[in-house]
């Protein structure tokens, strides 16, 4: 038995399942692997229950008491911090705020508030950069990307020239809805017309005579109940029918409200006057206008006379509270009250002027008379109310019986006396005046008006006299200066102007600069020269530090010019010649004005000093010849360039003005010459060019092209020689020769864009597009940003017929040079026309002050037929670019077709005077040889003989 013991055991222990009272692992559900997941029953959970029901503890603290606090609790503690790996970020760590649930201290709030200063100020310095990249970005973005309203902006902007017949006449969208919901059956009500009335009217007449019809219901039956009675009661009665028949007259009922409305407008009239106070048309408005309509304004009214009335009561001799008091009652209608209100004024304010004066205007005429008078006898020494009684009089002896009686009450005004002296005829005037400035000797005004009047001998009397009493004034001297000037005696205007600086600075009077200037401006005006040169030579130095002078003095003179004081400018330069005589500018901004305001005489003349005190001023001789050769005197001219010569040997501008004047004047052995001693001498890539282009138009091609390779040896490097030897063979249309001077220039000269124009016209003249284009494209690539290839290219295109890739180069071009005028004054016309303008407009916004864009524009009003708009835009254009031949040619050809004749002129000889040199139009025609000696008038009008109106 003791040996059986123990194996019992084991047998029992195999038995055994192992996890047998041991605790389950954790998250283990019993009888889930088997699929018993089991079931919950109402028992296991506890009963539903509100959210306000209250908790089984009866003693829970407030905010505990209900099942929903209890649940927002839970919600709450529930809310940790999320830290799980997911919500992790290398950089920013935990997405949550990893310590929401301790508490906010101060520390806490001081520490966010640093760290939001510091974020705040980290923004700011990276705020320009981040908003100009930005700006950038969405520019770009909008470039490539347009909006669908900035396509259709053009069509939006035509929106406003729509009628409203137009808008109306637009067909409705389509209607889903069914037939029932889309057309509702609402009540019609159509107003019965006149003649209905006239009809039924007519029904309640006697009889005498048996309808046909009564016979069929037996007798004198009726189909209608109740006899022979009208269907429609009521319609007899005596006030709709007229006694003689009884048919409505509506005629009538408009000519009574006619009758009633006159009647009303005659009540309105002033019996007095026979004037109607309001205008019967627009009476209603008037009132309307007259009368507060809104509450507000009503009560604001009420509430204002009460405190106007508070004021008038505490402080009855308050003049303003009378007058504002007087004037409420004005703007409400209530005129007479204001009158009886202000006469009340009157006498509880009898020393106030402003009180009798109101008083006066509200009165009527007569009444006002009566209201100034009294005012007189409380007020005599009143200059105001003296001037109003002599405005109130309508005859001239009575205002001027007023005003004496006013001048002997109060003889020391000055403005009674100019009244008084106004009315008079010069010779009473002067008698006047001689006791005017003896009652008032301070009125610098009353002296002046006298000496006018007196003769020379008597006028610098009075005016001895003025200064004698007024010392301190300048126009007095002034006046004095004329006066002399006036009488010949040129030779005390200076004296007297020097004196009055003298006297006027003992006197303690500051010489204002500014003021002297512009009394010689009014001198200028006036016809006083001497006097306006005068002033001009004592006052120009004072308050001018010596080292501004010059800058200073030619702002002057710029500035008397733009008021039109050409005298005043004339004297400012010559005394600033005076004081810088060997000063080149100050030569050459004299001799622009008189070239420009003066007369040859005067030009010749300074420019002769000019060149005396300035020899190697090469322009200033220049000039001087220019002005001999214009008058027609070319033996002068010459003798001055011979000077020049002397003074400055081996000048190119000088040779080259000399070939000029020969070449001109048809001595073209003599201009050869000149070249050929210029070459020696002073040879220059200038000279040589000028030799060929003279050898060139006198049709001497062989000499023209040994020249030009001469040239070519020393300067290979000058573009315009390479441009003239291609033309040359282009001319003689040696196209294999040209194509060769035209690429060796190019080697020689990459960045000269009329050498690769040249090339890829002549190019695209042979006929061979495609290398026209690839030259233009090389061109593009060794030039960027350059607007002249660009426009070749565009038109290369568009000669082609290729419009969709001008287009497209057109847009390239514009994002490469956004602000060249020429592209854009292009692209606006490459544009079908309904969208110009508001390609115009978008051009204008880039380059507003671009001579071609302004030009764009003045042909696309010319297009549209607004001469006046487009006449306006052509001046602006050649107010901005006077150099720009084309503006001009286009002007001179608007103003042919839609100009008189003496508008076409002035465009002509405002051309003349501009001498332009430049423009694409322009320079085809007066670069060609055959054009080459004619004078700017002739080729304006050559150009504008080419230009087509296809725009």
């Amino acid at each position: 038995m003791a040996s059986g013991g123990p194996s019992l055991t084991g047998t029992l222990n195999k038995k055994k399942k192992p996890f047998l009272g041991m605790p389950a692992p954790l998250g283990y559900v019993p009888g889930l692997g088997r699929g018993a997941t089991g079931f919950t029953t109402r028992s296991d959970i506890g009963p539903a229950r509100d959210a306000n029901d209250p908790v089984d503890d009866r003693h829970a603290p407030p905010g505990k008491r209900t099942v929903g606090d209890q649940m927002k609790k839970n919600q709450a503690d529930d809310d940790d911090e999320d830290l799980n790996d997911t919500n992790y970020d290398e950089f920013n760590g935990y997405a949550g705020s990893l310590f929401s649930s301790g508490p906010y201290e101060k520390d806490d709030e001081e520490a966010d508030a640093i760290y939001a200063a510091l974020d705040k100020r980290m923004d700011e310095r990276r705020k320009d950069r981040r908003e100009q990249r930005e700006k950038e970005e969405i520019e770009k973005y909008r470039m490539e990307r347009p909006k669908i309203q900035q396509q259709f902006s053009d069509l939006k902007r035509k929106l406003s020239e729509v009628t409203e017949e137009e808008w109306l006449s637009i067909p409705e969208v389509g209607d889903a809805r069914n037939k029932r919901q889309r057309n509702p059956r609402y009540e019609k009500l159509t107003p019965v017309p006149d003649s209905f009335f006239a009809k039924h009217l007519q029904t309640g007449e006697q009889h005498t005579s048996v309808d046909p019809r009564q016979t069929q219901f037996s007798g004198l039956t009726s189909p209608y109940p109740g006899g022979l009675n009208s269907p429609y009661p009521g319609g007899m009665t005596p006030g709709l029918m007229t006694p003689g028949s009884g048919e409505l007259d509506m005629r009538k009922i408009g000519q009574a409200r006619n009758t009633l409305m006159d009647m009303r407008l005659s009540q309105v009239s002033d019996s007095v006057s026979g004037q109607t106070v309001v205008d019967p048309k627009g009476y209603l408005t008037d009132l309307n206008s007259m009368i507060p309509t809104h509450g507000g304004d009503i009560n604001d009214i009420k509430k204002a006379r009460l405190l106007l009335k508070s004021v008038r009561e505490t402080n009855p001799h308050h003049p303003p509270a009378w007058i504002a008091s007087a004037r409420l009652e004005e703007v409400t209608g209530k005129l007479q009250v204001a009158r009886n209100l202000i006469m009340k004024g009157t006498e509880m304010c009898p020393k106030s002027e402003d009180v009798w004066l109101e008083a006066a205007r509200l009165q009527p005429g007569d009444t006002a008379k009566a209201v100034v008078a009294n005012a007189v006898r409380h007020l005599p020494q009143s200059v105001r109310i003296y001037i109003r009684a002599a405005e109130l009089e309508t005859d001239i002896r009575a205002k001027k019986r007023v005003l004496r009686k006013a001048l002997e009450h109060v003889p020391n005004s000055v403005r009674l006396w100019k009244a008084a002296v106004e009315l008079e005829e010069p010779e009473d005037a002067r008698i006047m005046l001689s006791r005017a400035v003896e009652c008032c000797p301070t009125s610098v005004e009353l002296w002046l008006a006298l000496a006018r009047l007196e003769t020379y001998e008597n006028a610098r009397k009075v005016l001895n006299k003025a200064r004698e009493n007024i010392p301190t004034d300048r126009h007095i001297w002034i006046t004095a200066a004329k006066l002399e000037e006036a009488n010949g005696n040129t030779q005390m205007v200076e004296k007297i102007i020097d004196r009055a600086i003298t006297s006027l600075r003992a006197n303690g009077v500051e010489i204002n600069r500014e003021q002297w200037i512009q009394d010689a401006e009014e001198c200028d005006r006036a016809g006083s020269v001497a006097t306006c040169q005068a002033i001009i030579r004592a006052v120009i130095g004072i308050g001018v530090e010596e080292e501004d002078r010059k800058h200073a003095w030619m702002e002057d003179a710029e500035s008397c010019i733009s008021h039109g004081a050409l005298e005043c400018a004339r004297a400012i330069y010559a005394h600033s010649l005076q004081v810088f005589p060997s000063k080149k500018s100050v030569w050459l901004r004299a001799a622009y004005f008189e070239k420009n305001y003066g007369t040859r005489e005067s030009l010749e003349a300074l420019l002769q000093r000019a060149v005396a005190h300035c020899p190697k001023a090469e322009v200033l001789w220049l000039m001087g010849a220019k002005s001999k050769w214009l008058a027609g005197d070319v033996p002068a001219a010459r003798s001055i360039l011979a000077l020049a010569f002397q003074a400055n040997p081996n000048s190119e501008e000088i040779w080259l003005a000399a070939v000029k004047l020969e070449s001109e004047n048809n001595e073209y052995e003599r201009a050869r010459r000149l070249l050929a001693k210029a070459r020696s001498s002073a040879p220059t890539a200038r000279v040589f060019m000028k030799s060929v282009k003279l050898e060139w138009v006198l049709g001497d091609i062989t000499r023209a092209r040994e020249l030009c390779d001469e040239a070519l040896k020393h300067y290979e490097d000058f573009p315009k020689l390479w441009m003239m030897k291609g033309q040359i063979e282009d001319q003689v249309e040696n196209i294999e020769k040209a194509r060769e001077s035209y690429n060796q220039g190019l080697k020689k000269c990459p960045h000269s864009s009329p050498l690769w124009l040249l090339l890829s016209r002549l190019e695209e003249k042979a006929g061979n597009l495609t290398r026209a284009r690839a030259i233009l494209e090389k061109a593009r690539l060794k030039n960027p940003q350059n607007p002249e290839l660009w426009l070749e290219s565009v038109r290369l295109e568009y000669r082609a017929g290729l419009k969709n890739i001008s287009n497209t180069l057109m847009a390239k071009a514009l994002q490469e040079c956004s602000s060249s005028g020429i592209l854009w004054a292009e692209a606006v016309f490459l544009e079908a026309r309904p969208q110009r303008k508001t390609k115009s407009v978008d051009a204008l916004k880039k380059c507003e002050h671009d001579p071609h864009v302004l030009l764009a524009v003045a042909k696309l009003f010319w297009s549209e037929r607004k001469i006046t708009k487009a006449r306006e835009w052509f001046h602006r254009t050649v107010k901005i670019d006077p150099d720009l031949g084309d503006a001009w040619a286009l002007f001179y050809k608007f103003e042919l077709q839609h100009g008189t004749e003496e508008q076409h002129e002035d465009v002509k000889r405002r051309c003349e005077n501009a001498e332009p040199r430049h423009g694409e139009l322009w320079c085809e025609v007066s670069k060609d040889i055959k054009n080459w000696q004619r004078k700017i008038g002739e080729i304006l009008m050559l150009v504008a003989a080419q230009i087509k109106n296809t725009f």
